[in-house]
C-alpha cells in the first residue's frame, strides 16, 4: 500500500505530522493511561478548555430562550447561505498550523516573553520575517498564557508589522473574559496602522463552545485588502467551509440583546476566584513555577522544575503520569503551543472545590515523584495530618507552609540514623539537623 500511495505521489507527510499533534489528540492519549475504577477515585479534567462540561458555568437564560425561540419559530430549518443570515456575524474559524499545511503555508513561531506579561518579542518578530512573510498571529486575551495586552503593546504590534509590511490576524475569542489591572482592547482600534483581519466568537463568552459560531472582522481603512482581492478571497472560501447550523445562527440576535450584564460578571468572577486560588497554592509546590498570574482567557502556563523530578524528561511524561497515579488530566504544554519554557499547563475552569481537590492531588503526586531512590523511604502524603516519612540523604527546608524536599546540587546530604518527621494539623514540620559533607561545585 505504501509503495503505491508513493508511486501516485500521495505524499501527506507535513499534513501528517501537524495532524497528529493536536490538543484533543493529548487529552485522548492522557485519557488512556487512567487507571480503572477500582479505587473509586473521581477524575478531575483540567486539560479540555471547555466551560460547558463544568457544573458552575452555566450559559445564559437568554441563550438558552434564543435556541428555542429559533427552533419554535420554523424560520432556521434550512440551509443558510455561505457567509451566514444577515442577522448574524459572519462567521469564520481559523484552522493555524493543520490549516496552513493544508494551504502548503510555512508557520514559523515567534518568542512571547514571560517576565513581561508575555509579551510578544518584537525583535524575534522582525528576525523571521522575510519578503514571503503574509500576516503575524496574536492571540488576545492570550490562551494559554493568560496575558491581556495593554493598548502600548498593541500599537507596538501593529507599528511593527507596518514596518514589515504584514497583515496583522488578532484572535479575539477570549476578549470579554478579562479580570486582571488590564482591559482589553481591541486590536481594531490600531486598524488605521497596518489591515487586520480579527476573530471573534460566542464560543467562551456564552460558554457555548458547541455552538461552532464565530466572525472574521475586516478592519482596513485604507482599503489595502480589498484592493489586493484579500476581501474577496475570505468571502469565497466560506463557500466550501462550513457554516453553524443555522438554528444557532437563528439565535444570535436574541442572545446579543437580551442577555444581562451580570451573567457576565458573575462568569468573570468565578473564574477570577479560581485563578486566585489556583496561583496561591500551586506557589507551595516545589516542582512547580507561575511566571505570571493570569488576567484573563482560562488557563495559566506553569514551568516544570525538571530538576526536582526523578524518572520525568518532560511535560508529557509529567501529565501521563499525573493521570495514571492521581487521575488528574492536564494539558502539556507541548500540546498546546510551540513554546520552549512551556513546559505544563494547567486548566482553571473549575469549580472552587474541584480546585481545592486539584491541588490535593498536585501536592500528592509531588510528595510521589520529586524525590530521588532512597530519599523517600515510606511514601507521605503531606496534606494528611499524623503523616510520617523517614527521611535518608536529604535535606529539608520550609517552603511556604509545606515540606520541600530536595537532593543537593552540588553535594550529598547524610545523618547517622533515620528520623521521622510528623506532619501535623498546620503542616508543620520540626526540623531535623542534617551534616552536610563532600560539597563539590
Amino acid at each position: 500500500m505504501e509503495k503505491k500511495l508513493s508511486k501516485w505521489g500521495f505524499n501527506n507527510g507535513d499534513l501528517k505530522e501537524k495532524s497528529l499533534f493536536s490538543i484533543r489528540s493529548v487529552l485522548e492519549m492522557l485519557m488512556e493511561n487512567l487507571k480503572e475504577d477500582d479505587d473509586n477515585r473521581s477524575k478531575i479534567h483540567l486539560g479540555r478548555g471547555d466551560p460547558s462540561a463544568i457544573p458552575c458555568f452555566r450559559t445564559s437564560s437568554a441563550a438558552e430562550d434564543a435556541i428555542y425561540s429559533a427552533v419554535k419559530s420554523a424560520k432556521f430549518n434550512g440551509y443558510a447561505p455561505a457567509v451566514g443570515l444577515y442577522s448574524t456575524r459572519r462567521p469564520g474559524y481559523p484552522f493555524y498550523e493543520a490549516r496552513a499545511a493544508c494551504s502548503n503555508f510555512e508557520v514559523r513561531h515567534f518568542d512571547l516573553l514571560p517576565e513581561k506579561g508575555w509579551e510578544v518579542d518584537l525583535e524575534s518578530v522582525e528576525a523571521l520575517v522575510d519578503d514571503n512573510t503574509i500576516a503575524i498571529v496574536i492571540i488576545n486575551s492570550g490562551n494559554p498564557c493568560g496575558n491581556v495586552f495593554t493598548s502600548e503593546h498593541l500599537q507596538e504590534i501593529a507599528e511593527t508589522a507596518k514596518k514589515l509590511g504584514i497583515l496583522v490576524i488578532a484572535d479575539e475569542v477570549y476578549s470579554h473574559l478579562c479580570f486582571g489591572n488590564n482591559p482589553f482592547v481591541s486590536m481594531g482600534v490600531y486598524g488605521s496602522i497596518t489591515p487586520m483581519l480579527t476573530l471573534g466568537s460566542i464560543s467562551k463568552r456564552w460558554i457555548v463552545p458547541g455552538w461552532r459560531l464565530g466572525w472574521i472582522a475586516m478592519i482596513d481603512p485604507s482599503g489595502v485588502l480589498k484592493k489586493s482581492g484579500i476581501a474577496e478571497c475570505l468571502q469565497d472560501y466560506l463557500e466550501y467551509s462550513a457554516s453553524p447550523a443555522t438554528i444557532v445562527q437563528g439565535a444570535v440576535p436574541h442572545l446579543l440583546e437580551k442577555t444581562s450584564k451580570d451573567f457576565f460578571s458573575n462568569f468573570n468572577n468565578i473564574v477570577k476566584e479560581a485563578i486566585e486560588a489556583f496561583y496561591t497554592k500551586v506557589q507551595e509546590i516545589p516542582c512547580l513555577t507561575c511566571p505570571y498570574k493570569p488576567e484573563g482567557a482560562m488557563c495559566v502556563m506553569i514551568k516544570l522544575n525538571l530538576s526536582f523530578l526523578e524518572g520525568i524528561n518532560d511535560d508529557m511524561e509529567f501529565c501521563t503520569k499525573l493521570a495514571h497515579e492521581e487521575s488528574v488530566i492536564i494539558l502539556p504544554g507541548s500540546g498546546a503551543a510551540a513554546l520552549a519554557e512551556a513546559k505544563n499547563l494547567e486548566r482553571v475552569w473549575l469549580e472552587y472545590e474541584a480546585l481545592e481537590e486539584t491541588l490535593y492531588f498536585l501536592y500528592g503526586i509531588v510528595s510521589m515523584l520529586i524525590y530521588l531512590p532512597g530519599t523517600i523511604v515510606l511514601p507521605v502524603d503531606l496534606m494528611k495530618p499524623g503523616a510520617t516519612v523517614i527521611i535518608r540523604n536529604a535535606k529539608i527546608d520550609m517552603f511556604r507552609g509545606s515540606m520541600r524536599l530536595a537532593v543537593d546540587k552540588w553535594g550529598r546530604v547524610e545523618v547517622a540514623e533515620p528520623a521521622d518527621i510528623a506532619v501535623n494539623e498546620q503542616n508543620n514540620l520540626s526540623l531535623v539537623e542534617y551534616e552536610l559533607v563532600n560539597v563539590e561545585e
